[in-house]
């Protein structure tokens, strides 16, 4: 059996450099690798290129990176949560490429499967369209689009054991299976660490074929992004 465990989230990050393109898993706060970008703020890695489905709040997840200005490159689907995202965009200080919700998936997912394009009919006739390859289909047009490059990926997941595979808790799930295997390395952090074969195979969501290095994450917030609550009548 290949043990894939890391002692520390400093040795699950070895590897990573300036200018590097990571993928990072999650959805708003739901499901983000906490441990990984905590870490990769403390190493202020510059000039990072971040793919993942939105940049977190001012103060929290991929957040923390914008106030120390460690992105270059924004490649995300929906950002209307963070502030200083907004004025870093505006004011030319970081490239910001938006990507629908299921193309930003699929790309993931291509990248997964080894697939290096496809098509897919989400942007033509818009600005997502252009400078793309386009083609026609039954009658439908469609856009060719690139499967992602990353050098890393960091997820997040519930359960995990020592040979990588996964098992994802709720809405947690989100982008982090599909970027599972869609990088050079992917990293995942758990919360609950156990030996190979203590999991049930049937519930297990990504095998550990797609891991390269595991460990156990600390200190999780689990923040809510949206708080809203009814007057007491």
């Amino acid at each position: 059996m290949i043990k894939k465990t890391v002692d520390s989230v400093q040795k699950a990050l070895e590897g990573v450099k300036d200018g590097m393109t990571f993928m990072l898993g999650g959805f708003g706060l739901c499901g983000i690798p906490e441990n990984a970008i905590a870490e990769l703020v403390r190493l202020n890695i510059k000039d990072i290129t971040c793919i993942s489905n939105n940049a977190g709040v001012d103060d929290f997840g991929l957040g923390q990176l914008l106030q120390k200005h460690q992105i270059k490159k924004m490649i995300a689907s929906y950002v209307g949560e963070n502030k200083e995202f907004e004025r870093q965009m505006l004011s030319g200080e970081m490239e910001v490429e938006l990507t629908p919700q299921g193309t930003l998936a699929q790309k993931c997912q291509a990248a997964q499967g080894g697939f290096p394009a496809f098509y897919t009919p989400a942007g033509y006739g818009t600005e997502v369209a252009e400078g793309k390859e386009t083609r026609e289909f039954n009658g439908k047009m469609y856009v060719l689009e690139e499967a992602f490059k990353a050098d890393f990926s960091f997820v997040k997941a519930w359960k995990g054991d020592e040979a990588g595979n996964l098992i994802f808790k709720g809405t947690a799930r989100n982008f982090n299976p599909c970027m599972c295997g869609s990088a050079n390395i992917t990293v995942a952090e758990v919360e609950e660490l156990v030996p190979a074969g203590e999991l049930d195979p049937n519930q297990i969501h990504i095998p550990g074929i797609f891991v390269q290095r595991i460990f156990q994450g600390r200190d999780y917030e689990k923040r809510i992004e949206q708080r809203t609550v009814r007057e007491r009548k």
